[in-house]
């Protein structure tokens, strides 16, 4: 039987995020946000990260470069703690983040860079 993307985000989404996370999000959705929550995991992660051309790690980095570059540093700190699963190193992350710097602006970097140093520096 072929799994629906729904069923493929799911399992991807845990992967990469864990299992503490996505049963948290899924107990915390209520009816207004059910179906962004559907979209993210049918589009985000059953027809994105559920690609085979790219890996997780290479994913995981360019997640982080957009994420930064958008200031969504919320979701970037979501994203660098997934590097645990992904693959992504520290070193991955400084390279990214300087490449930021230079195709989205010192300030989008700085703020980044911010958040991965408290990301670092948590989980020791």
């Amino acid at each position: 039987m072929t799994k629906t993307t729904l069923e493929k985000g799911q399992a991807v989404r845990r992967a990469v995020l864990g299992d503490a996370h996505v049963d948290r999000a899924e107990k915390e959705t209520t009816e207004l946000d059910a179906d962004f929550q559907r979209f993210i995991t049918q589009t985000a992660w059953g027809s994105i990260w559920a690609r085979e051309h790219l890996t997780r790690r290479e994913r995981s980095m360019l997640t982080i470069a957009m994420l930064a570059s958008l200031g969504h540093l919320e979701e970037l700190a979501l994203h660098l703690k997934a590097t645990a699963n992904t693959g992504t190193s520290m070193a991955d992350v400084r390279e990214v983040l300087m490449h930021v710097a230079v195709y989205a602006g010192i300030p989008a970097a700085n703020a980044a860079f911010r958040v991965a140093r408290k990301h670092y520096a948590d989980n020791r």
